[in-house]
Order: C-alpha cells, then structure tokens, then sequence
C-alpha cells in the first residue's frame, strides 16, 4: 500500500515535516481555498505540488501528491439545478489540470449539503485522548430543538422522540452550541459554514429529491465526468455516505453494497471505481465489510483505515483506536495485500494501493493545539503505526 497523510495544505497547522516524521510517504490533500464549483487550473495544481517539493530535500523521505481528496461535488450538481451544468464544465476542466500534472486518483463523493456528519468532535475516552462521535439522539435534537423542523415523527419512533427531548432539557447554552458547530460545519470538508437559515433552505431544495431522483442526477453526473476521466488516465473513486443512513429524512445513495452495484453498472468504465472507507462502511449494521471489499476489489482506487464501535441503539457510533473497534484490521489488511498481489501479477506495476489512517484521537498536546477535527498529527501517526506493524508481520 502507499502509505498516505491527509493534508489541508500550507495553513494547515499539520506541517509537512510532521508528516513525514509520521512514517508516511504519500499526501492525499486538495485546493481547499478554491471555492467549491470553481474549476482548477493546471497552475493552480502544480503550484501545490511545487511547494510540497520546496519542502522536499535529499535528506528527506520526498513526500509526493497521489490523491485529490476532494474536488467538491457542488450542491447544484446534485441537486440538477440553476448553473449545473457550468459547474460539470468546471469538474470536467478540473480533472484535466490534475491529469497534467500527474496524478491519477480523484476522490469524491455524493452526499446531500453536507458532507461526513458527526455531533461531537471531543468525546472524551477512559484513556483522556478524544474522539469524533455520532449521537443518534442527538442527531434528533438537532432537528427538532435547533432547525425546529415539523413531523419528525415520520421518521423517528415515539420512544427515540421521548429520549431526544429528555436529553435536551439536560444540555446548556454551551452543549448546544458545540451540537450546532459539529453538524453545520466544524468539519473540515464541509462545503460551507451554513447558518441556521441557510441551512434550512438547503434542506428545503433537497425536499423535492427523492432516492431515484438523486440517483438519477448522480448517473447523468458520471456520464458526463468518466468519458473524462477515462480519456486522462483519472481513476474516479466514490466515498461512501458517512455515516451510511438517511439524515434529515433525505436519501443516501452510496451506503450499501447494492447501491455501489448500482453506481458501477450505471457507468461500466474503469475509471468509476470506489474509495473504500472502512469505517464509514462499518458504521451502518447492515454493512459486512469484508463482503464489500471482495465483490469490489477490482474498483477500489483508494483506501481510508479507520476504526468505529457502534453502540446498543445500532445507530450511534464512536471512532475508536485503529485496532479497537468492530473491525478485524489483520483481516481486512490481509484481504488488501491479496489484492495487491492480484495485480502485480496481471500488471506488474502500479498495483500499491493509496491508503491513508484516517482519523485519529486527539492526543498529548495536539489537545492544546488548533486543527482541524479527526486530523491531529499525533493520533494519527499511531494510527498509521499500528497499520504499518500488521503490513510488515503479514508481509
């Protein structure tokens, strides 16, 4: 595997040095100051890459850029409307200035307004490190007690109801603050930091969409961006829904194995292919995993290790420790080195697959500094330790 680092770029206070100090080799990282619709330049691009190789010298481990993470799917892509099609024009112009320079692996993914959802970003472990975590009932609160949207009891059960409102009376001014920040944008792909308001709107646009309507706009999307990519070389890989249930009563179209079935056959090109997020994926009950990863093993272009434990309601679920949590990693590792292996015999080069740890417990003294929620350096260099340790033991 090409042992990778999720960088936010020169203002992130995650530094490059300390990447590499972390063991990895490889940046995963994207032009988060353009903003989401606009079309990257081929110099806008190799300006990125020539700073990381000004940080580059012959003492170093060279880092080196393998995968976009993300370019944006604008909201009015998904949603079919207004100026969508500029905006199709501006990815497909996008994917060009990246093929120039080199780099062939395009994660991205489909969700509706926002982006991996959670509703704390510091729960606190016996262990005193924090962690990301979503809170089911909370989830409803923020609904009911924040967005103060109409019939929730259409989609939750009385009990769940009952359970939201006896937990808000419990939560101050400052809980609810922190629920509001997790959700509308304390995470650092979110497309924007919406407003209350601003959200609700949002969430009205996506009222009239319904399953088949946005799977519908997500085919005609891959109709236009695989021809494309294809041409350019550009392996396009689709992250599952995180976590892979409906919120806010909206459809998800990327969280199971029949929906992946549908989006491959949707597109029958070796440029759709998936990004196969562990954690995301063992984050719905209905998920197995190890099942996934064998039925699309030939289309999975990108790898993020992250580990989660769902809780007694089978909804609510902690990020925990690499090694910890519901997934057997020295399985699924030794399911990818197969794979892997696969490759090199048939292509007998570029058969490494990106991966990344992703996420990480915020540790040590990364608690008294700023960055960006799930992207520590610390928790995530162990994280990326104990992959690395199973790599070497199953090589």
């Amino acid at each position: 595997m090409e042992l990778s680092f999720r960088w936010y770029g020169p203002k992130d206070s995650v530094k490059l040095s300390h990447v590499r100090q972390c063991n990895a080799e490889y940046l995963v990282t994207s032009l988060h100051q353009i903003p989401t619709g606009d079309k990257w330049t081929k110099r806008d691009v190799k300006k990125r890459i020539n700073f990381i190789k000004k940080n580059n010298n012959n003492y170093n481990i060279n880092l080196r850029w393998n995968v976009v993470e993300s370019i944006p799917v604008h909201n009015n892509i998904k949603l079919k409307t207004k100026n969508y099609k500029n905006l199709i024009n501006n990815y497909k112009d996008s994917i060009i200035s990246i093929a120039n320079n080199n780099i062939k692996t395009i994660c991205y993914n489909f969700m509706p307004i926002i982006d991996w959802t959670r509703t704390q970003l510091d729960y606190k472990l016996p262990t005193d490190g924090l962690a990301l975590r979503f809170d089911y009932i909370q989830f409803i609160i923020f609904e009911k007690y924040i967005l103060n949207l109409k019939n929730l009891e259409d989609r939750y059960t009385e009990k769940e109801l009952i359970l939201a409102r006896q937990l808000f009376k419990n939560m101050n001014n400052k809980d609810l603050s922190n629920l509001k920040f997790s959700i509308m944008g304390g995470l650092p792909a979110a497309e924007k930091k919406y407003s209350v308001n601003e959200f609700k709107k949002m969430l009205e646009a996506y009222f009239e969409i319904d399953e088949s309507a946005l799977k519908s706009n997500l085919k005609d999307f891959l109709n236009e961006i695989i021809p494309i990519a294809e041409e350019n070389g550009v392996k396009m890989a689709i992250h599952p829904d995180d976590p892979p249930i409906s919120l806010f009563g909206l459809p998800r179209i990327v969280s199971s194995i029949s929906d992946y079935d549908d989006i491959f056959k949707s597109y029958n090109s070796k440029s759709n292919g998936m990004t196969f997020c562990a954690g995301s994926l063992a984050s719905s009950i209905n998920n197995n995993v190890y099942k996934i990863f064998n039925k699309f093993k030939e289309k999975i272009y990108f790898i993020h290790l992250r580990n989660i434990k769902i809780e007694k309601d089978k909804k609510s679920f902690l990020e925990t420790n690499h090694l910890s949590g519901d997934i057997d990693f020295v399985k699924l590792i030794k399911m990818i080195l197969k794979e892997e292996k696969r490759r090199k015999n048939i292509y007998n080069k570029d058969f490494h697959i990106p991966m990344r740890p992703d996420h990480g417990h915020c540790l040590l003294d990364d608690q008294k500094k700023k960055f960006n929620p799930g992207y520590s350096a610390i928790g995530r260099m162990m994280g990326l330790s104990e992959l690395r340790g199973i790599i070497k033991s199953l090589q």
